[in-house]
């Protein structure tokens, strides 16, 4: 890069090339991925940048061999990471099974796209299932991070990978096409302020050891197998001191809005015009999708007349807030679906046919 680059100046960049720089700025060891898209930037930035700049990048022959390239390097403690979109993620499923109960730090990154099947290559948020329940087999959960701009794509690379290596636990950044596609400003992390550890846990050798380390998620005996997913819901349940959200105008609503992602920037001016008539609208935007913010909505809840989601699905987050919320308050869901994006006019126009309802039934 050229001077003016190398510089925290602000730089016009698409979300996926930025996510990408960010990574390399993070000190990862490696990536391993293939080419999907709309997420296909990610790999081709890799492939342009990373060998300049001391890393491996390896087009895999698949997603199945990408996530089990992530998994062997990350046992052996390298920094790694790798991306597709929707189908693609579907594929590694049942290597991310196999690192959580591994415990290996690495992120993993869904540009959604529009489903199910094939579908299509335009945005869309109906992975948010597959992310935050665990989308393979067993009891395991990622730490999810949502993103709403070209800057949170750079900046929560970082985040994700120091949440990943503190809790020895995968990190899923859950975008979208849209995200990954338009170009914003953005200011990048500085190179080399993500400090790296050798871990001791790796598989890097006997060293000064006595004995080896052994990293599997195989264990025969149900006994052990129950010690090791007890073991991991305890993790669970301290990962939840990790939320993150955004409140905005949420002091004085009555209408409650909760969307994340690109979802939350169109909710953003929706509650934008409807304070403009005099419809007191305010937004609660989950940054973090796992753990969730549940208790910050259960708060909201008990004051507000109405919660309603949006999202770019047929209505998956809002069964988590309806369970959060407990019948304190209606919840309702609007969005549009495969690929399709709502906009601000569409959700106002639903805000104001739920308060008309409210008072019609009143």
């Amino acid at each position: 890069m050229g001077d003016n680059e190398s510089k925290n100046e602000p730089r016009l960049m698409k979300g996926n090339e930025a996510l990408a720089e960010a990574a390399i700025r993070a000190g990862i060891h490696a990536y391993f991925g293939y080419p999907i898209t709309p997420q296909s930037e990610i790999l081709e930035y890799f492939t342009l940048e990373m060998p300049k700049r001391g890393g491996v990048v390896l087009q895999a022959e698949s997603e199945l061999a990408a996530i089990n390239m992530v998994y062997g390097a990350a046992g052996a403690g390298a920094r790694v990471m790798t991306s597709s979109s929707s189908p693609g993620i579907s594929l590694m499923q049942e290597g991310i099974s196999y690192i959580a109960a591994a415990e290996l730090p690495c992120l993993i990154v869904n540009i959604n796209r529009g489903g199910p099947g094939l579908g299509t290559i335009q945005p869309s948020q109906s992975d948010y299932w597959q992310a935050v329940k665990g989308g393979g087999h067993g009891d395991y959960h990622l730490i999810v991070l949502a993103p709403s701009s070209v800057q949170e794509m750079a900046d929560f690379v970082f985040e994700a990978f120091r949440l990943a290596e503190k809790y020895q636990n995968p990190a899923f950044i859950l975008a979208d096409g849209a995200l990954g596609q338009m170009m914003e400003k953005v200011v990048l992390p500085e190179e080399g302020s993500l400090p790296y550890t050798v871990h001791n846990w790796a598989t890097s050798g006997m060293g000064k050891r006595k004995q080896r380390n052994i990293i599997t998620s195989l264990h025969m005996e149900p006994e052990k197998m129950e010690e090791v997913n007890l073991h991991l819901q305890k993790k669970y349940k301290e990962i939840q001191k990790e939320v993150r959200f955004e409140s905005i105008l949420t002091e004085d609503a009555d209408i409650l809005l909760v969307a994340y992602g690109l979802g939350a920037r169109i909710c953003q001016k929706v509650v934008e015009l409807g304070r403009e008539k005099d419809i007191k609208i305010g937004l609660l935007r989950p940054i973090t999708l796992y753990p969730f913010p549940k208790t910050e909505i259960a708060k909201l809840a008990s004051r507000v007349q109405h919660t309603i989601v949006v999202e770019m699905n047929a209505g998956q987050m809002v069964e988590d807030v309806a369970l959060a919320i407990n019948g304190k308050c209606p919840v309702s869901s609007v969005g549009r679906m495969g690929g399709m994006i709502s906009s601000p006019e569409e959700v106002l126009h639903y805000v104001e046919t739920m308060i008309l309802k409210h008072f019609v039934s009143a």
